[in-house]
């Protein structure tokens, strides 16, 4: 006979993940916070059943403590990547494996068990599309839904690269669409996906015909044949100067373009048109933005701000940073918490519900900082940088991604400075 778990039994497991990660600097348990509320709300759904308290069920009182309290217990374990240059997107392939692309224009996998890493070939453009003039590196790794498909960019920055998972066969090459470097990829469900580039138009893409055959290992010398596609609609993001994000609200059906002349655009996927687009408060270097799945919202990171979009308000508010100056360089939403990665290396976690940063047991703010990572000691950094910054160059935090528990996060980057080269590669778990 199979034995039922009892509500104590669950309860007890959620408040010991909160006794456990409130354990101050000192190593004391401080006084706890008041969580009755929640634990009554989760009595209620026991005893009441989730047809009448569906929007508070346990699963969702545990997940939300898990994204509130991981933050404090994480651990860092860095690896040795080689001597790439800046890690700026990654993808979580499986429990184990993630995938990630470069500055130097690298895709690789790594076995965050063993370290190990395959280097994935980069796809080459046809004779009719023209290479990029300054290759910028792979800014965008993006899986479909279905976790078939996964896009990228290819040899030439200007075009798109699509591999079959999870064989990494080649599947096809995107040309035609773009002038300028592809910064972002945003699929829309398992065949079309979206693309933007520094030339400031979107490429709307379709990625079919794509057929079961013999898997091929990763490490294969000999590259199998693919086609070439071209987009099914390119169109200009008006008033945007190099579109440099994009991010989909799958209820809403709308994909929200960021550029880097501080505006913000909704795009209606239905007919492929602008219906919006308002100033961002601060006009340097809005890089990076994410999308809440459970409410209409965005985070958008600049210089010194991480700002939340409401589409249905004309409002936009503002998360001042802790450390003006140094730039948000990644951001993405887990529950109610705004995971934030600076350029001095610094990963903060914003609570929406208590408007504050998270704190540490003692009451710090709760702030993880990167280990040293790799870099490349040449003339230009002996010249130019070190002592500019001292002999310590901190590392951006260009991509950082959750597992699909919360409680692991892959963190990558490289030093901020463009002239210099260097990499960070890390789980915190």
């Amino acid at each position: 006979m199979t034995s039922v778990p009892r509500a104590g039994d669950e309860l007890k497991h959620i408040v010991s993940y909160y006794e456990y990660a409130t354990v101050g600097c000192s190593g004391s348990i401080p006084r706890p916070v008041n969580i009755s509320q929640e634990i009554f709300r989760y009595t209620q759904t026991r005893q009441l059943g989730q047809s009448r308290f569906s929007h508070i069920g346990a699963q969702n009182i545990v997940d939300d403590y898990v994204a509130q309290l991981m933050p404090l217990l994480f651990k860092e374990r860095e690896y040795q990547v080689g001597n790439i240059n800046k890690i700026f997107s990654a993808q979580w392939l499986n429990s184990k494996q993630v995938v990630y692309g470069t500055k130097c224009n690298k895709l690789e996998v790594m076995d965050l068990n063993s370290g190990n890493i395959d280097h994935i070939p980069s796809l080459k453009s046809s004779n009719k599309s023209q290479p990029a003039g300054c290759p910028c590196g792979i800014h965008s790794v993006a899986i479909n839904p279905s976790r078939t498909l996964l896009a990228t960019g290819a040899e030439n920055t200007n075009d798109l690269a699509v591999y079959k998972l999870p064989t990494f066969d080649p599947v096809c090459v995107g040309e035609r669409a773009h002038g300028d470097w592809i910064f972002d990829i945003c699929w829309l469900d398992d065949e079309f996906l979206v693309t933007g580039s520094r030339d400031s138009y979107l490429g709307l893409w379709r990625i079919d015909g794509v057929e079961d055959t013999e898997v091929s290992p990763l490490s294969s010398l000999q590259v199998p044949e693919y086609s070439f596609q071209a987009p099914l609609i390119v169109k200009e993001c008006n008033d945007a100067k190099k579109v440099r994000a994009l991010a989909y609200h799958e209820d809403r059906k709308e994909l929200a373009v960021l550029s880097l002349n501080a505006m913000f655009h909704l795009w209606d996927l239905e007919t492929f048109k602008s219906i919006s687009h308002r100033k961002l408060p601060n006009s340097k270097e809005n890089v990076c933005m994410c999308v809440a799945k459970e409410k209409p919202l965005y985070a958008i990171g600049s210089q010194s701000h991480v700002y939340l979009v409401d589409p249905r308000s004309k409002k936009t508010l503002s998360i001042i940073s802790k450390f003006r100056g140094a730039g948000i360089r990644s951001v993405s939403f887990r529950k109610d918490i705004i995971t934030i990665g600076t350029g001095t290396g610094h990963i903060l976690f914003y609570d929406l519900r208590a408007e504050k940063y998270l704190e540490s047991g003692c009451g710090h703010m709760c702030s993880l900082v990167l280990g040293k990572g790799w870099l490349l000691r040449d003339e230009n950094y002996y010249g130019f940088f070190m002592h500019q910054f001292n002999h310590d160059i901190p590392n951006a935090i260009y991509t950082h991604q959750y597992d699909d528990t919360g409680t692991r996060m892959f963190v990558a980057g490289g030093p901020l400075p463009a002239g210099l080269w260097g990499n960070y590669a890390g789980l915190w778990s």
